[in-house]
């Protein structure tokens, strides 16, 4: 909803919006692009009456601001829909889709077709350190947005991107999640459907070989050219072949030849197919790969997506955007890999809407396999308890439900040559900065 702000701002309109609970780096943002923010949801917002109302998906009724907008009969719509109508009819979109990944696989996309001097428009759902805002038009016909498949609105529950018209489309993996609005993966398999059913048949679909999920989606029909990518020499158009165990270099063939080496500060298995799938689908709209791979050599990644926040005493502490039981599980692979006998401190808040109700509760145990130690934090609110999680951990682990406590317990326990990687979707009651300032005092003292 930033981002979608921000685009308004820059097609000539006056933005005004509001949220419940305003946090950096999205506030930051907003503020910076002169775009007033207003704390709650109060009817007084609305005079003088807008032209026209962004309802968000996470809007339901009974919300103040809802009811408000419908009794007085005020013209609103969705994000997508006002997407879809004001901007993307007239651009070439390059969708990037799948469970993980989306929004570190999207800025890698925006910033190859940028380093080809493409100025793609782009939608992201993070702050991309390379461009320092989250969304623009471009000046181009290209468009790349992060396109996610959770509803739309209240009153409009097709996932958001079906209003997207992909003309190239990255699936990028496909598990179960969202277990608020989706029973089962299949649910969600069936709007992967609907997506590809709309891609032209001159279009292109790009998604990781042997993906079950995602070959079934392909099964239930698709009607345009399909790229593959893979680790493995099986056939697949695209192929990464790793020179370094934690994936900061790997080689890029494509249909068996050699294209060029990608060295750069990204690790783990997921952050190379996503880069791979970045260079297949920025050479459908013409980058050449040798091109591609210089732009990711001096790729800087995303704000909240393994972003090194600060190092004091030996301690380096990380901010992560990981809530799902695989994003986890990668991330501190990813690490691990790259650190090697380091000792690596997982501190998790498990506070999506799908954490809340316990999907995955039995997987999160394992999730943490490749950490040294767990500090779980319980948010309010959740209806279960992570006392079992930590119980069943194959590392120390503790559970805390209170922030203060648990900074303290990082301060006495931590060592240097310590990697702290703090997990989270949301703002975890600013933890990150807190902690990094309590080991500056403890360091000085």
């Amino acid at each position: 909803m930033g981002s979608l702000a921000i685009l308004a701002k820059q097609l000539g309109h006056k933005v005004t919006g509001s949220d419940q609970n305003v946090y950096p780096p999205m506030s930051t943002q907003l503020e910076q692009q002169g775009i007033e923010l207003i704390q709650g949801y109060g009817p007084e917002q609305f005079e003088p009456e807008p032209d026209l109302i962004i309802v968000g998906n996470a809007m339901s009724r009974g919300n103040p601001a809802v009811e408000y907008v419908l009794n007085k009969g005020l013209k609103y719509t969705s994000g997508p829909q006002w997407l879809s109508e004001n901007l993307l009819n007239q651009k070439w979109v390059l969708a990037v889709s799948g469970t993980h990944g989306k929004t570190t696989t999207s800025t890698m996309l925006a910033w190859i077709l940028d380093h080809a001097g493409m100025e793609p428009g782009f939608l992201i759902g993070g702050v991309p350190l390379d461009f320092g805002v989250s969304a623009r038009i471009g000046n181009s016909p290209f468009f790349v947005i992060e396109a996610d498949e959770y509803d739309t609105a209240f009153f409009d529950k097709r996932s958001k991107f079906v209003h997207y018209h992909p003309r190239t489309l990255i699936m990028n993996n496909l598990e179960y999640d969202h277990a608020d609005i989706f029973p089962d993966l299949e649910a969600i398999q069936r709007q992967f459907h609907h997506v590809v059913r709309i891609v032209p048949g001159n279009g292109q679909i790009i998604f990781p070989q042997g993906e079950k999920a995602l070959e079934e989606v392909i099964e239930m029909g698709a009607w345009t050219d399909i790229s593959r990518v893979s680790f493995a020499e099986d056939g697949s158009e695209w192929r990464a072949n790793l020179i370094s165990e934690d994936g900061s270099q790997f080689e890029v063939y494509h249909e068996g030849k050699l294209q060029g080496e990608v060295r750069w500060s990204m690790t783990g298995n997921h952050s190379v197919n996503n880069g791979l799938v970045a260079i297949a689908a920025a050479r459908n709209v013409g980058v050449q790969p040798h091109h591609a791979i210089e732009a990711l050599n001096e790729f800087g990644g995303v704000k909240r997506r393994m972003e090194l926040l600060g190092e004091v005493n030996g301690v380096r502490v990380y901010d992560d955007f990981a809530h799902h039981p695989t994003a986890i599980e990668t991330t501190l692979e990813g690490i691990r890999a790259q650190v090697g006998k380091g000792r690596v401190i997982a501190v998790i808040e498990p506070r999506s809407n799908t954490m809340r109700l316990g999907t995955h509760q039995s997987l999160l145990a394992e999730s943490v396999a490749a950490a040294d130690q767990v500090y779980w934090y319980q948010p309010a609110g959740m209806d279960w308890s992570l006392d079992s999680v930590a119980a069943s951990s194959s590392v120390p682990a503790a559970v805390y439900s209170d922030t203060d406590e648990l900074i303290g317990q990082l301060v006495n326990d931590l060592q240097p040559d310590s990697h702290v990687v703090i997990m989270s979707n949301g703002g975890f009651e600013g933890i990150h900065q807190r902690l990094l300032a309590k080991l500056k005092e403890s360091a000085d003292h």
